[in-house]
């Protein structure tokens, strides 16, 4: 069940949270006679009437929340006043299994609180709720309040107004514009009961019992049924989080491209995870969407096809292993060389000082074999334990595979977790100081975080470099429905710093040898349009190969109702300029229920 305090990672994502949640009050304790929902509710996202006691609040209970720890039913005036900005609806927070029923007219005594799911410190907008409460019972039996109809009409175009500069960049004490603004007009609705019809799934069902639905079956759709993000300032209004309020035994296992059939309806809420979000009395009927996994082409005998692909902390005890195994052989075709991230050390997330991560490894390339593929040579650099950030003790890394029968690697000795590889030029051509080796694993820059991987192999003669990376994940970044417009990304500031160094460490390359085939990959945990991804390409160094793709193609990653780009192969001039290249994103997980990963792998073919 979703809970007030639930605890998960945030993959991802756009923004990942942190603290503990809290109530704000915000003013002295008052009190305040004979008000109305829409009185509570106000103007803005916090109450004017926060902090205060206010008496006999009257309306009709439209849901319970009898699970997790927060506790509590909506209460809905059935006598809504005609201001659109004020919503009609209230939660009502018990802190115990509450003891009225759906259609009960009641009224309610208690303390208007504003409840930051998460805490403060993520920045999140808050709830407006009435807490210790007092209740008394007049009716039972009585009509629910219709609900609000959400759909492409209802929401506006525009996303969100700036915040106030002179309160560090909040909106909650904006008017709302709700028919101006998307996250106003959702926020015009709290707590009231609402519905979507016949709405497309466009983020698939997740471990924590949710999904996510457009009511803007248009708004930048991609080629398979979801919704892609495209940029900072080209939001999608359309999304909304679809959770279950009740049992979710029978919440509907959807990918991405079902449709949540009829209506589905329940309170308007806002969580921790995801905003704001339809609280489902009644859900829809799954309509399959019918959508199948990518295979990507087999390359040719004078191609070399290089992969990333992030298996999603995978250490000996996990059962996707064959799962895996199977992606790579027959959806990715088995590619010369994969980078894999992620890898976990040998015992995961124990966290006893073990470093190697050849049991992990080799249970992979076993599988492999066993699924028909080549039988995988690899390289890679164990990390100093507990230094690279991840799950603790997992000690993940990149690691290299590579197909024997096709390449070669280049080994070359000096490689290890502390020593900075370097470049020179031997006979007019580039060379690594140490094959593996690390790009500055001293640099502040890759404190708490995955060093880069470098590694030079041979195709058909001609050396290939190849440098697997993972970069500083997003977690600490504010929701894209934070209280603070535009939100911050805190976590771009090391990331850039990575991307600086990656880059400097290919001109270095280039440098030595101009026409050297150069390939940055991996998970670089920001957007294809991202400054990230500006620093990485630099003044040409690289490119970010997902840019030959239609737009509507360009995703690795959905998040919250946003296909997004996260995985990338970037590559040199030689590389781009002999434009014999093709490019795959090989969509096999996520935008599925079943997900083995929630990264989809990526593969390059190219002459060299």
């Amino acid at each position: 069940m979703p809970s007030r305090s639930s605890a998960r990672l945030a993959a991802l994502t756009v923004a990942a949270v942190c603290g503990a949640a809290s109530t704000v009050v915000l003013t002295s304790p008052a009190h305040a006679d004979s008000v109305r929902v829409h009185d509570i509710q106000g103007t803005t996202r916090i109450s004017p009437l926060a902090g205060q006691k206010v008496t006999d609040v009257p309306g009709i209970v439209t849901g319970l929340r009898g699970y997790g720890s927060s506790k509590g039913f909506w209460l809905q005036d059935p006598t809504p006043d005609d201001d659109p900005a004020t919503s009609e609806g209230v939660f009502v927070f018990t802190s115990s299994a509450p003891k009225v029923a759906v259609g009960d007219s009641v009224t309610v005594t208690g303390t208007v609180s504003e409840y930051v799911p998460g805490g403060a410190a993520t920045g999140n907008q808050s709830v407006t709720e009435i807490t210790k409460p007092t209740v008394t019972t007049l009716s039972t039996g009585n009509a629910v309040p219709a609900p609000v109809r959400i759909n492409a009409r209802s929401v506006p175009s525009r996303y969100t107004p700036a915040g106030d500069t002179a309160a560090a960049g909040s909106v909650n004490g904006l008017t709302l514009r709700p028919r101006r603004y998307a996250l106003d007009y959702y926020e015009s609705l709290e707590g009231m009961n609402v519905q979507v019809s016949d709405a497309r799934v466009i983020t698939g069902t997740d471990p924590y019992t949710e999904l996510w639905v457009t009511v803007k079956p248009h708004e930048h759709r991609t080629a398979r049924g979801g919704t892609l993000y495209g940029s900072y300032t080209s939001q999608n209004t359309g999304r909304l989080q679809i959770q279950s309020l009740g049992a979710t035994a029978d919440f509907p296992q959807a990918n991405v491209g079902d449709t949540l059939k009829g209506s589905t309806t329940g309170p308007m809420d806002y969580n921790q995870f995801g905003g704001y979000t339809l609280v489902a009395s009644e859900l829809g009927t799954l309509k399959s969407g019918g959508l199948q996994r990518e295979t990507t082409r087999k390359q040719s005998s004078r191609e070399l096809a290089v992969a990333t692909y992030n298996v999603e902390n995978l250490d000996p005890s996990d059962a996707t292993f064959d799962q895996h195994a199977a992606a790579i052989v027959h959806n990715l075709s088995s590619p010369d060389i994969v980078s894999l991230e992620e890898i976990q050390d040998d015992n995961g997330a124990t966290d006893d000082g073990t470093v190697d991560a050849g049991k992990t490894v080799n249970k992979l390339i076993d599988a492999i074999v066993a699924a028909g593929g080549p039988t995988y040579e690899w390289r890679s650099i164990n990390p100093v334990n507990d230094q690279d950030g991840g799950e603790p003790g997992g000690n993940i890394r990149q690691v290299f595979l590579f197909n024997p029968e096709r390449v070669s690697f280049t080994d070359r000795a000096g490689g290890d977790s502390t020593t900075a590889v370097g470049v020179t030029k031997v006979h007019g051509k580039a060379q690594l100081t140490a094959s593996p080796g690390r790009v500055a694993p001293g640099d502040t820059a890759w404190a708490n975080s995955r060093k880069p991987l470098a590694g030079e192999f041979v195709f058909r003669g001609r050396t290939v470099f190849v440098i697997a990376n993972h970069l500083n994940s997003k977690g600490g970044d504010q929701g894209l429905t934070a209280q603070y417009q535009p939100p911050t990304r805190s976590s771009e500031v090391q990331r850039h710093a990575q991307a600086a160094l990656v880059n400097a460490f290919v001109k270095d390359i280039l440098s030595a040898q101009k026409n050297a085939n150069v390939i940055a990959l991996g998970d670089m945990n920001d957007f294809d349009f991202s400054d990230t991804a500006k620093i990485l390409e630099g003044d040409g160094a690289l490119w970010s190969a997902i840019k030959s793709l239609p737009k509507s193609e360009r995703y690795t990653y959905d998040y919250q109702g946003n296909q997004q780009v996260l995985d990338q192969i970037l590559v040199s001039p030689a590389i781009r300029r002999g434009g014999d290249f093709a490019y795959d994103s090989v969509h096999i997980n996520s935008e599925f229920h079943d997900q083995i990963s929630d990264h989809d792998p990526q593969v390059l073919r190219f002459r060299p």
